[in-house]
């Protein structure tokens, strides 16, 4: 039902602070952002390393839907948003375990959602969402979609980059004998099966 966490969400009252904390001083790469005007929000996502992602909330105007959250701090872990490959499907779940739902929205291709409350998930706001996460990241950190991977030679070896299935990139570096290595398991297992048994 689950295929990952994709962010964490953290609301923030000054946001410019926030922005700089993380991109200046944790080296953040800013991705896709927005603003909601009917709830009155902005957000922005933050990318981390490999796979790792933040999202910044912050409230555009009186009668945000985060002013409450902020009403008594300046800013908090807001909630963590799980990537599905099947929206309909963990709806279901939910449904058949009595786990209430709210906010399900259903942008297309684009992007699906549901929130559990935290009083039904053990403190935490869960946003499960439907979506392809490379949509939503700076195009500095994913591959071409025509590329799975790609190899840059370094000094000990190369170092290999490849698209992971959540979006963005993972890479490994390899030195000599491990390239070695793996070109040897690479040639074995496209042998037939027969080759192995001799």
């Amino acid at each position: 039902m689950i295929s990952r966490v994709d962010h964490v969400a953290i609301a923030v009252q000054n946001y410019e602070s926030a922005l700089w904390f993380f991109t200046s001083i944790l080296g953040a790469i800013p991705g896709s952002s927005g603003e909601d005007t009917g709830m009155k929000y902005y957000w922005e996502n933050l990318y981390l390393g490999d796979l790792s992602r933040l999202e910044l909330l912050t409230p555009t105007g009186r009668g945000s839907f985060i002013d409450k959250f902020l009403s008594d701090r300046e800013g908090g872990v807001h909630h963590i948003a799980l990537q599905t490959p099947d929206i309909n499907e963990a709806k279901a779940v939910l449904e058949e375990n009595s786990i209430p739902y709210f906010g399900f929205n259903d942008f297309g291709q684009v992007w699906k959602e549901l929130f559990i409350h935290p009083r039904n998930a053990f403190g935490a706001l869960i946003q499960i969402a439907e979506f392809n996460a490379d949509d939503w990241i700076a195009p500095s950190v994913r591959m071409p979609r025509e590329n799975r991977w790609d190899v840059q030679k370094t000094d000990q070896g190369v170092n290999v980059r490849f698209a992971h299935p959540g979006g963005g990139t993972v890479s490994l570096p390899l030195d000599t004998d491990e390239i070695q290595r793996l070109i040897h398991d690479l040639s074995e297992s496209l042998k037939p099966s027969n080759d192995h048994e001799n």
